[in-house]
C-alpha cells in the first residue's frame, strides 16, 4: 500500500474564521512544523529532533492506508500493519526532548505578516489548527514548515468496492502483487493509464482482466499489446464488486453478466490533501501535486513537502520515508543560515549522513 483512506493525516477543511474559541495564545516559534505523521513526516521528524530542532508534528490520525491490513517492502518491517508502523514511528519521534505531537486538523498555513522570507532564523509562518480528541485549538509560528499529508483518493463509484479495499482489492501493485500472485485478478479504474498498470500486474498473474467501467480509455494499440500477454480489456460499465463469506468472488457487469475474479487492484483518482496551504500558492503540477526540488523545497522559501503529496504521487512507504529524511537534512541546513565566505551547502550533491 502506498504511503499514505479518503482523508490524509493532519488535513482539515474548516476555515480559520479569525480567532476561534479555545485557540491558545501565539507561542514561541518552532524550528519546524511537520503536517502529517505518515512515513515521510515521521522520518523527517525523527531526523530533525535528533538534530535538536524544536519540532511540532500535527496529525489527525486519518491515514489513507488505514484499510490495509499489511504493508510490504519496508526493510525490517515487511508485513507490518500500516497503523503499527505509524505507532512505532511516533514513539521513536516522541522519545526525544525536542519533539512535540499535536492531534488536530490544520486549518491554515500563512506567511507571518512582516516576515523576512529570506531569513531562515526568523519565524516566517503561522499555522492554525482545530484540536481533536480533547486537545485545544492552536495558533503557532514556525521558521519552516514541512507538508507530508499524502493524498486524498477517490475510488470508482461502485457500492461495495470499499468492502474489499485493503483485503482483496489493492491500489499499490508493488506492495501487494506478491500476495495476489497466480490468481484470477481484476484491474478496475477510470483513468487512462490502466494499460501500464496491467503490464505491471502481469508480473504476478497470467489471468487478468482490465475493467474500464465504460469510462477509462485504452488505445487499440495498447489493447493489442495486452492481448498478446493474455490480458483482456472489458470496456462495459460495471454494477458492483461482489463477494461472499468475507471473500471477493467477482465483478457484476451492468448488462447482467457476472465475471468471476478472486481479487485484484483498483486505480483511484488522487489529489493532494493540502488545501490549507492555498494562501501560500506553492507551485503545483497539472495534477495539483506540490512541485519540489530534489531536497523537498517548494517554490515558497521555508516551505517543504515530501512523500505522496509531491510528484509523481503515490509511492511505497519506504520511498516516502526516504524523501522525508532527505527533506530533514535540507531543513536543518537551512536553519543554520549561510556562512560569511561560503555559499550554503550544495545539497544537490550527495550528503553522507551517519
Amino acid at each position: 500500500m502506498t504511503s499514505g483512506g479518503s482523508l490524509s493525516a493532519g488535513v482539515g477543511s474548516d476555515s480559520a474564521a479569525g480567532t476561534a474559541a479555545g485557540v491558545a495564545s501565539v507561542e514561541a516559534p518552532y524550528d519546524v512544523v511537520i503536517i502529517g505523521a505518515g512515513p515521510a513526516g515521521l522520518a523527517a521528524g525523527l531526523n530533525l529532533v535528533r538534530a535538536r530542532r524544536r519540532t511540532l508534528m500535527i496529525d489527525s490520525n486519518r491515514p489513507r492506508h488505514s484499510a490495509t491490513l499489511r504493508s510490504h517492502g519496508f526493510i525490517t518491517r515487511d508485513g507490518v500493519p500500516p497503523l503499527e508502523l505509524r505507532r512505532i514511528g511516533r514513539e521513536e519521534y516522541e522519545a526525544y526532548p525536542a519533539a512535540e505531537f499535536h492531534m488536530g486538523l490544520v486549518r491554515t498555513v500563512e506567511q507571518l505578516p512582516g516576515a523576512d522570507l529570506a531569513d531562515a532564523t526568523a519565524a516566517r509562518f503561522t499555522v492554525s489548527t482545530k484540536g481533536m480528541r480533547g486537545e485545544k485549538n492552536r495558533v503557532v509560528t514556525a521558521r519552516t514548515v514541512l507538508i507530508a499529508t499524502g493524498l486524498a483518493e477517490t475510488l470508482p463509484a461502485l457500492p461495495s468496492i470499499r468492502a474489499w479495499y485493503g483485503t482483496n482489492l489493492h491500489s499499490c501493485i508493488g506492495c501487494d502483487g506478491y500476495e495476489e500472485a497466480d490468481r484470477a485478478l481484476a484491474l478496475i479504474g477510470e483513468t487512462d493509464d490502466l494499460a501500464e498498470h496491467a503490464l505491471l500486474i502481469s508480473q504476478w498473474t497470467d489471468d487478468l482482466i482490465v475493467f474500464t467501467n465504460g469510462i477509462a480509455q485504452v488505445s487499440d494499440a495498447d489493447e493489442a499489446s495486452l492481448a498478446a500477454r493474455g490480458i483482456r480489456v472489458d470496456r462495459r460499465p460495471l454494477t458492483d464488486v461482489v463477494g461472499e463469506r468475507g471473500a471477493m468472488t467477482g465483478i457484476q457487469v451492468a448488462d447482467g453478466e457476472f465475471v468471476a475474479r478472486a481479487g485484484g487492484f483498483v486505480r483511484p483518482r488522487y489529489e493532494a490533501a493540502a488545501t490549507f496551504v492555498a494562501a501560500l500558492t506553492p507551485a503545483t503540477d497539472a495534477y495539483g501535486l506540490i512541485v519540489v526540488d530534489p531536497q523537498g523545497r517548494t517554490s515558497v522559501p521555508g516551505l517543504y513537502a515530501a512523500g505522496d503529496t509531491t510528484p509523481p504521487g503515490p509511492e511505497q512507504l519506504l520511498v516516502s520515508a526516504g524523501e522525508g529524511a532527505r527533506a530533514a537534512v535540507a531543513i536543518n541546513r537551512e536553519l543554520l543560515g549561510p556562512l560569511a565566505t561560503h555559499p550554503p551547502l550544495n545539497l544537490a550533491a550527495r550528503t553522507e549522513v551517519g
